[in-house]
């Protein structure tokens, strides 16, 4: 895993044919972000939605197939209630807000994780943005929410042995899991300095590229998006072979 340098690319830096094809992003930092500053943590959450408008359209723009955004994990719900109810909050006001951007940009949406431990509104914001969405043909905008890897793997493996195997393949449960019919990330990243993965897209990783960076996501934007494709097209990709 390495660490990211300061950005200096622009689009043009890039290889249109060697682009990952699924990008999966852990946004981390904004509660640091707001403290350096003086500011309550809304203030970080509320500050990363730009950033996750810009990451979206820029991905849009440069001809990525996936992206998958960590926006809630299941065990978020262990932070104070205040920040959990003002986080759902900001869910269902950006998903109201952004449908319309998104739907410019050709982004369809969909959603993995247990979303029916989501709060009514929330669950319903998102239907109806899934729905409005469903014929666009361009990025698809995975959000994770209320997720966790260890959760969803444990899910897929007790719905197929409800169906009736005794065994199952690693095909068998790759198409059970929240994120079938898409293909693994090619890159990771995260935001924040933290070097961890986090119960994030654990079977789906296995070779995924990981980039870190110590920006806080609230200060993420379109160049160190560039850098980040820019790293992983300088490596090497073997996939456990020579």
């Amino acid at each position: 895993m390495r660490a990211a340098q300061a950005p200096g690319r622009s689009a043009a830096d890039l290889d249109p044919s060697r682009l990952p094809v699924h990008i999966a992003i852990i946004m981390d930092g904004n509660g640091r972000w707001a403290k350096a500053r003086g500011l309550p943590r809304v203030a970080g959450h509320q500050a990363g939605i730009e950033s996750v408008r810009e990451v979206v359209r820029s991905c849009a723009e440069l001809g990525v197939k996936v992206l998958t955004l960590y926006s809630f994990s299941t065990e978020n719900w262990l932070r104070p209630r205040e920040e959990v109810s003002e986080l759902m909050r900001l869910l269902c006001w950006a998903l109201g807000r952004e449908t319309a951007e998104l739907a410019k940009n050709n982004v369809r949406l969909r959603a993995c994780g247990r979303l029916e431990g989501l709060p009514g509104m929330v669950q319903e914001e998102l239907s109806r943005a899934i729905k409005l969405l469903e014929g666009q043909t361009g990025l698809s905008l995975n959000l994770a929410l209320n997720y966790g890897s260890r959760q969803e793997i444990t899910d897929a493996v007790n719905r197929l042995l409800a169906s009736g195997l005794k065994s199952v393949t690693e095909e068998e449960l790759s198409k059970a899991l929240d994120t079938a019919g898409l293909p693994d990330p090619d890159l990771l990243i995260r935001t924040s300095g933290e070097m961890r993965v986090s119960n994030f897209l654990l079977w789906q990783i296995a070779y995924a590229e990981l980039y870190v960076t110590p920006v806080c996501w609230p200060d993420f934007r379109r160049e160190h998006l560039l850098e980040a494709i820019g790293e992983f097209q300088r490596r090497e990709r073997r996939f456990g072979g020579l």
